[in-house]
C-alpha cells in the first residue's frame, strides 16, 4: 500500500497513513478520464438556446401578392424563412445534454484522477479540519501553511463542518466538496487535492473494486451514490399475466362443451313436446 504523510493545520507532520493500492496506485486510464469530464460537462449545460421558428415571428400572415402574373416568386407569407426577420428553420430549441455514462467507467475515472494526484505528488492529507473559526483569514494561513505556492485547491470533506464551508466559500481557487460529491472533473481542474484522513481511508474503502460496498463514496450532482441510483433497473411495470395456452385451449373446450351439451338438451325437450302433442291429436 501507498504510504502518504498525514500533516495538520500548521503544517507539520504527525503520522502517517496507508492508502489503498486499488484505488490511489491504479493504472491511469485517459480515456476513462476524457470521458468522465465530457459527461460531466455535458451535464452542466443549461439548454436554455432557443430560436424563432415561422409561427412564432411577428408578422401578417396574408398573402402578399397574388399567385400569378405578376412576374415575380410566388410568396404566401412576410414570415417565411428566406424573408428578412423571417423564422429560423431548423434552429437550436431547449433540451437536455446530459446522457448516462456506466457506473464503472465513472469509478475507474475516480481511481486514475487519484493515482494521478498520488503519482504527481500533489494529494495532502491532513489530521482534520478543526476551525476555530469561520474567518476566511484563518483558513487561509492554514492552506498556506499546507501548501502555499498552489494556486488552486479541491479539499474533500464530510458535511456538517460549517466553519470549513463559510471560511472557504469566499476563497478564489478553492472548492470545498463532499466525498459523495467527488468528481474526477474537480479532481482534474484543481491542482491540489487535501483530503482529511477519515476521508482518505473511506474512499479507498468505497471505491475498491473489490470492496462489496462499492457505492458508499460519491453521489451527488451525478456521483457514485447517484449514478448507482441511475443504473439500478427500473422497476417493472405492473402487467397482466398472460394465461398459459392449455389453460386457454381447455377453458374453450369446455366451453364447447356445455354450449353441446346445452344444445342437445334444448333438442331433447322440443322433441318430448312434439310426441305430447302427436298424443293429445290422437
Amino acid at each position: 500500500m501507498a504510504v502518504v504523510d498525514v500533516r495538520n493545520l500548521q503544517g507539520k507532520t504527525v503520522g502517517q497513513v496507508e492508502l489503498a493500492d486499488a484505488v490511489f496506485a491504479a493504472e491511469v486510464n485517459p480515456h476513462l478520464l476524457h470521458e468522465a469530464v465530457r459527461w460531466y460537462l455535458a451535464g452542466q449545460r443549461a439548454g436554455t438556446h432557443k430560436t424563432k421558428g415561422r409561427g412564432e415571428v411577428s408578422g401578417s400572415g396574408r398573402k402578399l401578392w397574388r399567385q400569378k402574373g405578376t412576374g415575380r416568386a410566388r410568396v404566401g407569407s412576410i414570415r417565411s424563412s428566406i424573408w428578412r426577420k423571417g423564422g429560423t428553420v431548423h434552429g437550436p430549441q431547449p433540451r437536455s445534454y446530459e446522457y448516462r455514462l456506466p457506473k464503472k467507467m465513472i469509478l475507474g475515472a475516480l481511481r486514475s484522477a487519484l493515482s494521478a494526484k498520488v503519482a504527481d505528488q500533489k494529494l495532502t492529507v491532513v489530521d482534520g479540519w478543526k476551525l476555530d473559526s469561520h474567518k476566511t483569514k484563518e483558513f487561509r494561513a492554514a492552506l498556506n501553511k499546507l501548501d502555499g505556492d498552489t494556486r488552486t485547491m479541491l479539499v474533500v470533506e464530510g458535511p456538517g463542518n460549517r466553519n470549513l464551508e463559510l471560511a472557504s466559500r469566499n476563497l478564489e481557487g478553492v472548492k470545498v466538496v463532499a466525498p459523495a460529491a467527488l468528481q474526477a472533473y474537480d479532481i482534474l481542474r484543481h491542482d491540489r487535492l487535501l483530503l482529511s484522513q477519515d476521508t482518505a481511508v473511506r474512499l479507498g474503502r468505497s471505491l475498491n473494486p473489490q470492496s462489496a460496498g462499492t457505492g458508499e463514496a460519491a453521489g451527488e450532482n451525478g456521483g457514485v451514490q447517484a449514478v448507482e441510483a441511475a443504473a439500478a433497473p427500473a422497476p417493472a411495470a405492473k402487467s397482466r399475466r398472460s394465461k398459459p395456452a392449455t389453460q386457454t385451449k381447455a377453458k374453450s373446450a369446455g366451453k364447447a362443451k356445455s354450449s353441446a351439451a346445452a344444445k342437445g338438451k334444448s333438442r331433447a325437450k322440443g322433441k318430448g313436446k312434439s310426441k305430447s302433442k302427436e298424443k293429445e291429436k290422437d
